[in-house]
């Protein structure tokens, strides 16, 4: 029987995957909360000190240690370096100062930075997301009015 280790492969960091995950799952974990929570229940104040808290430890992973980690996986086990420079499949990057057609010489210390914004992005698109939903989570559709062809409801009389 063949056994194929998916995390020993070239390019897999555990400590970023899992970092991922777990910050992605903590920022969600609070829809299930909010479906059990009624809007407008009064809040306490030790449940205001202790939503402040976790809302700060998800943030903290999220714009703290996910983007470290990914840094720290492409400096040390990727090897992206400023003086290794990116010319992508059949040279198509490579730049005008080294011989090729791209107008800038990229590096791959520039496309991890891209990548960091990129998470960073995410994170910003999944707070924006659960904040929506907080906020929208008791509003039921509104009933729809019969109208007529001239666009006013048509309302019948008891």
């Amino acid at each position: 029987m063949l056994a194929i280790n998916i995390l020993k492969w070239p390019g897999v960091n555990q400590a970023f995957l899992f970092s991922l995950v777990v910050t992605t799952a903590l920022a969600l974990a609070a829809i299930p909360f909010g479906k059990r929570r009624p809007k407008g229940t009064p809040t306490t104040w030790g449940e205001a000190m202790l939503g402040s808290v976790y809302a700060f430890f998800v943030w903290f992973l999220a714009f703290g240690v996910v983007p470290h980690q990914f840094i720290d996986h492409a400096d040390k086990n990727l090897g992206w370096r400023k003086d290794k420079l990116l010319n992508g499949p059949f040279d198509i990057l490579k730049a005008k100062a080294n011989g090729g057609h791209f107008p800038f010489t990229l590096s791959y210390e520039a496309l991890r930075d891209i990548l960091v914004v990129v998470i960073h992005v995410y994170f910003i698109g999944l707070q924006i997301f659960i904040f929506v939903w907080w906020q929208k989570r008791d509003q039921k559709a509104a009933k729809a009015i019969e109208t007529s062809s001239y666009g006013r409801p048509l309302v019948r009389k008891s």
